[in-house]
C-alpha cells in the first residue's frame, strides 16, 4: 500500500530550524524532574501492558519471550515503539513509529479507526504474519485480533519502514505519517527483522494509546 509523506515546505523550515536550536538549549531542572516523572510514568503503563501481552501471549501460542508495544499516546517524534522482554517485563530498545494521517494533510497526533479506505491507525492487539518485499522494501502483514482492528489484513496495514522516518527522537516535533502501516525507519526495521524472523512463535504487536 503506497505511503505519502505530507509535508508542507513551512513544516521543512520549522521542523529543521527547531530541530537543530533545541540541540543547544540546556534542560533546566524542572524540565528534568519532568522528564523522569514521564519516563517513570512510561515504565509502569509498559509493565502493566507487559504483564497482560505475556498472559495473552501463553494463552495464545504466541512468542512468549518477546512482543512489539507502540504507545500511541507518545508524540511521534518519540521513541513509542517498543520491543518488550516478556520475561523480565522490562524495554529492550526501542524506535520511532509513524502513525496514520487519517487521509489529511498531516495528522499530529494519533487518531483510530477501523473503517476501510480511512487512512488511520487502528488500536489493538496483532499477529505480525508472513515476511515479502514490498514497495519500500522488507514488510511483514498484520492481523488483526481485536474488533478494532479486525480489518487491518483487508485494508493491506502492515509493519515496513520508509526512508522518511528519522533514526533518532525529533520530539517535540512530530515526525511523518502513514496511510494506517506501523511504519518505521529502515535501520530499526533491520533490528525488528532479526527478532520476528528469529521467532518459531508468531509475534505480538500491540497499539494501544
Amino acid at each position: 500500500m503506497k505511503k505519502i509523506l505530507l509535508l508542507t515546505p513551512l513544516f521543512i523550515i520549522l521542523f529543521v530550524g527547531s530541530y537543530y536550536a533545541a540541540s543547544f538549549l540546556p534542560m533546566n531542572n524542572a524540565h528534568k524532574l519532568r522528564a523522569k516523572m514521564a519516563d517513570a510514568a512510561e515504565t509502569e503503563r509498559l509493565q502493566t501492558l507487559g504483564a497482560q501481552a505475556m498472559l495473552y501471549a501463553a494463552k495464545n501460542g504466541f512468542n512468549t519471550t518477546q512482543c512489539f508495544l507502540l504507545d500511541m499516546r507518545l508524540n511521534s517524534g518519540q521513541n513509542r515503539f517498543f520491543v518488550y522482554d516478556l520475561k523480565k517485563n522490562s524495554v529492550l530498545y526501542a524506535g520511532l513509529v509513524a502513525h496514520g494521517s487519517c487521509n489529511t494533510n498531516f495528522l499530529e497526533k494519533a487518531q483510530f479507526s477501523n473503517q476501510p479506505g480511512c487512512g488511520c491507525s487502528a488500536k489493538g492487539k496483532y499477529k505480525i504474519g508472513y515476511k515479502y518485499n514490498g514497495q519500500f522494501g522488507t514488510a511483514y502483514k498484520l492481523h488483526g485480533l481485536d474488533t478494532s482492528n479486525s480489518n487491518a489484513y483487508d485494508r493491506y496495514i502492515v509493519l515496513h519502514s520508509y526512508y522518511l522516518v528519522p533514526n533518532r527522537e525529533t520530539a517535540p516535533l512530530p515526525i511523518c505519517n502513514s496511510l494506517g502501516c506501523a511504519m518505521v525507519s529502515p535501520n530499526f526495521m533491520k533490528q525488528l527483522a532479526v527478532t520476528i524472523d528469529a521467532s518459531k512463535k508468531p509475534v505480538l504487536l500491540w497499539i494501544f494509546e
